[in-house]
């Protein structure tokens, strides 16, 4: 008698690796590529609206921040985007589709095998799988965000079904809501760069006054909105810019205001320079103790986004602050007098 070796696998292990892995159909809707976190499509709508689907959600990004030098917010507290979700996934003949192969294969093992068949009912012609249930709901499955961040594997649950109109299990964390769908966008939101403007502009001086500002046409309002039209629910998190942190790069420095924080004023952070100013205090600007040598000080310039959402049904709220900040390198100089 031939024996055949066959590959056994924990039981929630092989839940984990078939709920990561998308379907082969992808190019169909959910979305995920095979793993279901890579980016699956752009569609462009009448409106010239570009769309992204990513992990069984869409997103529009066409109120974004745009640019070679945008980038995403990072929380302000300990909280973060989520690393994993549930979304739907398959309708029912899709999800046969996609696991008898598996089966067919018996690299799970006959045992498992054998339970999954009977979990979905398979050997029922017309009602396995949820067949009867076709057009009223679909079979939901856990999405990753493809970078991995701790947490992405939270979601080990073996796929889920759910009737249309009606909520997911309130025990399955992060399954798609509008809140969820916000939290989503919050990582998909990019701010323009924080490269301040200084005056003087090549090289500062010792105990001058250093004027600092941002472009305010640059910094203004913008938003990402998650959907998942399969059942209807989409969310809109948009970032706000409220203030500027300047930090000098060396204790040997005053900054303005004393705090260091500039708050944002008629749509400007900071003002421009005027000539005539030099002496004056600057709104927001920093005034070093020492020059720097032959080297440079390394300014910090951080930029903080309130962040709040609305979503389907009325919902809303808001969500942890971001910032987003650069660091650019600062010369000063001696004042040099001249001895006559």
């Amino acid at each position: 008698m031939n024996r055949r070796n066959v590959l056994i696998l924990p039981v929630g292990l092989i839940s984990l690796l078939l709920g990561a892995v998308g379907p082969a159909h992808a190019e169909k809707g959910f979305g995920g590529g095979t793993d279901g976190q890579t980016e699956q499509r752009a569609d462009t709508g009448d409106d010239g609206t570009v769309s992204v689907t990513v992990g069984g959600v869409v997103f529009d990004r066409s109120k974004n921040g745009s640019g070679g030098s945008v980038g995403p917010v990072t929380s302000a507290t300990s909280w973060s985007p989520p690393a994993c979700w549930y979304a739907p996934k398959f309708n029912p003949q899709e999800l046969q589709d996609y696991l008898e192969p598996i089966w067919e294969a018996e690299s799970t093992g006959y045992e498992w095998d054998a339970k999954q068949r009977e979990k979905y009912n398979a050997k029922d012609e017309k009602k396995g799988f949820n067949k009867d249930k076709t057009g009223k709901g679909f079979w939901w499955g856990r999405y990753v965000n493809e970078s991995y961040p701790p947490g992405w594997d939270k979601c080990d649950t073996d796929y889920f079904w759910v009737d249309t109109g009606d909520p997911p299990p309130a025990d399955k964390e992060n399954a798609v809501t509008p809140e969820v769908l916000a939290e989503l966008a919050y990582a998909e939101i990019r701010v323009p760069g924080t490269e301040v403007t200084l005056a003087p502009a090549e090289a500062t001086k010792v105990n001058l006054p250093t004027w600092a500002w941002l472009d305010g046409a640059e910094f203004k309002p913008v938003s990402v909105t998650a959907s998942v039209p399969e059942i209807g629910i989409n969310a809109t998190a948009t970032a706000e810019p409220v203030s500027l942190r300047i930090v000098p790069g060396t204790p040997d420095a005053e900054t303005y205001p004393a705090s260091g924080v500039c708050e944002i004023k008629d749509g400007r952070i900071g003002a421009p320079y005027e000539k005539g100013r030099a002496n004056d205090t600057p709104p927001c600007g920093v005034k070093y103790l020492r020059s720097s040598g032959e080297g440079t000080f390394p300014l910090q310039a951080t930029v903080t986004w309130e962040i709040h959402w609305t979503g389907s049904g009325g919902a809303g709220g808001d969500l942890p602050d971001g910032t987003f900040g650069a660091t650019q390198d600062v010369v000063v100089q001696e004042i040099q007098a001249v001895n006559r």
